[in-house]
């Protein structure tokens, strides 16, 4: 066997324990990294009161579960959605992506999500579905989301909900 650094064989190291740092484009925020963009208690209290106006709107039909959700821009602007079912259950649109494709459908698509508020007429536990995580972040890499948790209302950054979200920019 030939000395150690002159042929093939190398002496194997333990793997780290640390995580290696990504590159900025890919870089994945934690709790503890992540950048703070406070929204007030008045604010969040507008975007939830608007989710639960939009709400009321929901077809649902099949689920009788109604959901509404609001939007906040970096431009301060609002936007409302809720969900809309179909017979073909597959073609069903959450309150979330409602109000995010209606922001997209009035401003153009370099709109960016400050906040998003999810609301429920059943009072249940309601984060957004990872279709809708994955759509938030596309449009909102540093949002905010305000949704009812298990033990009470809750708020999470996208990147908290989404770890390792999907964008191409």
């Amino acid at each position: 066997m030939p000395p150690l650094g002159e042929g093939t064989m190398e002496p194997r190291t333990p793997l780290s324990r640390e995580p290696a740092a990504l590159p900025e484009p890919h870089r994945v925020y934690n709790s503890a990294s992540m950048p703070k963009t406070a929204i007030s208690p008045a604010l969040r209290a507008k975007l939830e009161r608007d989710a639960n106006r939009a709400m009321k709107n929901a077809h649902a039909p099949y689920s009788k579960f109604h959901v509404g959700a609001a939007i906040l821009l970096t431009n301060g602007k609002i936007f409302s959605g809720c969900n809309v079912e179909n017979a073909s259950y597959g073609m069903t649109n959450c309150a979330e992506r409602t109000a995010i494709f209606s922001a997209v459908a009035e401003l153009g698509p370099k709109i960016e999500i400050r906040a998003v508020a999810v609301t429920n007429d059943h009072g249940v536990p309601c984060a957004p579905c990872g279709a809708c995580r994955q759509v938030i972040y596309e449009f909102g890499p540093d949002a905010t989301i305000f949704f009812q948790g298990k033990s009470g209302p809750k708020q999470a950054h996208i990147t908290e909900l989404l770890p390792e979200g999907f964008r191409l920019q």
